[in-house]
């Protein structure tokens, strides 16, 4: 393993480790106001944030305006994902969400194929299909009937469509980026990302009253904005220029495991064991396509 792949990995799991705090957080505010109105402000808070690390840093250069489009498409896919798993998480429980995230990988591997021919080994394809049947026992809760009647929850339904945007998000990431620092490239997707939300959400901002929100929605806005929005998509940036698609993604397979220790650490209870098997399954996974 090179440095660069080492540094690729030390990335992902980080990000693992601040994207599975999002989950507990996020379903203790997605009641009490509008997902699209909370992350029009955390891209905005998000693109402010990163786009002072870049003036202080590398700055932006006239080749990183070059393009806009790419932006455009980047953002919008990061935009649907959000908004997507704030409305999943509604109505499903933290885990089972967590679970649903850890299908990314089987799609982000077919993307990357059919986007840059990245190609999958057997390995891979074995680790794939493994993570998958543990995300699918954690998902309909270690109940072999409720998967045979393909009894899905309409909250991991309609995240399960976000994590499809942030699967094709990953390898575009490789195919659209032009030589620029992750930093730079991370900044110009959330800040279009923010703007395509701000249009199509205004109504339910504007009509939110933010004087009136619970101290936990600031807390949720922050945390999602700095860590698990700014600093995970620069991880994730960072991270897709130096691994397959199928490598980065594969780090999501830690995600459930994750958010019990986030769900313990905030007060909250842990899953029933019924769904432990899925959970080692995952974690069976991921060992597999990182030696992969």
């Amino acid at each position: 393993m090179t440095s660069s792949e080492s540094r690729g990995h030390l990335a992902m799991l980080l990000f693992a480790v601040l994207v599975a705090g999002s989950f507990p957080l996020g379903a203790m505010v997605a009641n009490l106001v509008s997902p699209a109105a909370l992350n029009t402000l955390r891209f905005a808070l998000a693109a402010g944030i990163l786009a002072g690390m870049v003036l202080s840093g590398p700055g932006f250069a006239r080749a990183s305006f070059a393009a806009p489009w790419r932006y455009g498409v980047l953002g919008g896919l990061f935009a649907i994902y959000f908004v997507l798993m704030f409305e999943g998480l509604k109505t499903a429980p933290p885990v089972s969400a967590a679970a649903v995230f850890t299908l990314t990988p089987i799609m982000s591997a077919l993307f990357g194929w059919l986007l840059l021919r990245q190609r999958v080994t057997w390995r891979i394809a074995l680790a794939l299909a493994l993570g998958g049947a543990g995300a699918l026992w954690v998902i309909f809760r270690g109940d072999p009937a409720a998967l045979l009647r393909f009894d899905l929850g309409r909250g991991e339904a309609i995240y399960l469509v976000g994590c499809l945007a942030h699967a094709i998000y990953t390898p575009l990431v490789r195919l659209l980026n032009r030589g620029e620092p992750a930093i730079v490239f991370s900044q110009g997707v959330l800040m279009a990302g923010g703007v395509m939300l701000g249009l199509w959400g205004w109504p339910e901002i504007a009509a939110t009253d933010w004087a009136a929100q619970p101290p936990v929605v600031w807390i949720a806005l922050v945390y999602t904005a700095v860590f698990a929005t700014a600093a995970t998509a620069v991880l994730l940036q960072f991270a897709a220029l130096r691994l397959p698609s199928s490598k980065v993604m594969a780090y999501t397979y830690l995600v459930p495991s994750i958010v019990i220790v986030w769900q313990l650490a905030l007060g909250g209870g842990a899953p029933g064991w019924m769904v432990v098997p899925g959970i080692a399954a995952t974690a069976l996974a991921l060992t597999l396509l990182l030696r992969a």
